[in-house]
């Protein structure tokens, strides 16, 4: 097992370079060498030679996170066809093969004078690490209350779940009632040799006084911005000054509507953008 990650089926709660650990319950159903190689419980058949965690190098949180974790894989027209841990897709190689498109969420939030959060992601983070972008993004997980397809609740209730891990902010400062879904973007982006994102991300608005208590496991900065102060940041980010990165799914996002979104936010009139039935292919 020293050098494959097998895809886990469940109760098995993690893999390293001895072998397979099992969760305390299903260690109980499976005592005894005759349970384990029943044909209910018959071992996995299907490994990827993708090394161990522990060839990451990975911080712990992180690594907790890209295997625990299990993404909602879809079609390009967001139709679910599966699911597989954040690890598998985030890989190039599997990007570039076409098995790691998931649905993932963009969180823009704005206080009530109009000015939007942004966080600036942990270097500890595996893809885009140390680069400004939007205030959350990240994925719905395949789980009953994340696969709520009426109302985009599923997202919503992932979109609530990640802003209190990554800023600490509060259910009750973010109800999942008060997300506006404006649309849907597909994209993909290398995030360096070995990992990338292909994603169908949901572009949700918030506008909320919230309070904010980041998680640096997450999160190494934050800042409110207006309008005036977002395009300086696109200017030092153009220019490469001052170390000034964006996340490539922000910088679509900010290129193609947000300007105008932000607009029709403060004229009260963003109802008239709302389109959850395209899909908008950028690149």
């Amino acid at each position: 097992m020293s050098n494959i990650f097998c895809k886990l089926s469940p109760g098995v709660s993690h893999i390293s370079s001895s072998g397979i650990f099992l969760s305390r319950h299903w260690q109980v159903r499976l005592k005894g060498l005759s349970a384990f190689a029943s044909r209910q419980y018959k071992p996995i058949a299907v490994c990827a030679a993708m090394g161990t965690v522990a060839s990451e190098n990975m911080d712990p949180l992180q690594k907790r996170l890209m295997f625990d974790d299990e993404c909602i894989l879809v079609d390009e027209n967001d139709a679910v066809v599966g699911h597989d841990s954040k690890y598998n897709c985030h890989l190039m190689e599997n990007i570039n093969a076409g098995k790691a498109l998931h649905r993932a969420f963009s969180v823009f939030l704005f206080n009530t004078k109009h000015e939007l959060l942004l966080q600036k992601r942990s270097g500890t983070k595996v893809t885009f690490p140390l680069v400004w972008t939007n205030t959350c993004c990240s994925h719905p997980l395949h789980r009953e209350s994340e696969l709520i397809s009426e109302n985009h609740l599923g997202v919503r209730n992932a979109a609530q779940r990640k802003l209190l891990d990554e800023l600490g902010i509060v259910a009750e400062d973010a109800p999942v009632d008060q997300f506006t879904a404006l649309g849907r973007i597909l994209y993909k982006a290398p995030s360096d040799g070995k990992w990338g994102e292909h994603e169908l991300d949901y572009l949700l608005f918030l506008v909320r006084d919230v309070r904010i208590r980041p998680n640096p496991e997450e999160v190494a900065d934050v800042m409110y911005v207006n309008k005036d102060q977002l395009k300086e940041l696109l200017r030092k980010a153009d220019a490469g000054e001052d170390g000034v990165k964006l996340s490539p799914w922000f910088r679509l996002v900010v290129d193609n509507f947000l300007f105008d979104w932000w607009n029709k936010l403060e004229n009260n009139t963003l109802s008239a953008v709302i389109n959850m039935e395209t899909i908008y292919r950028l690149s």
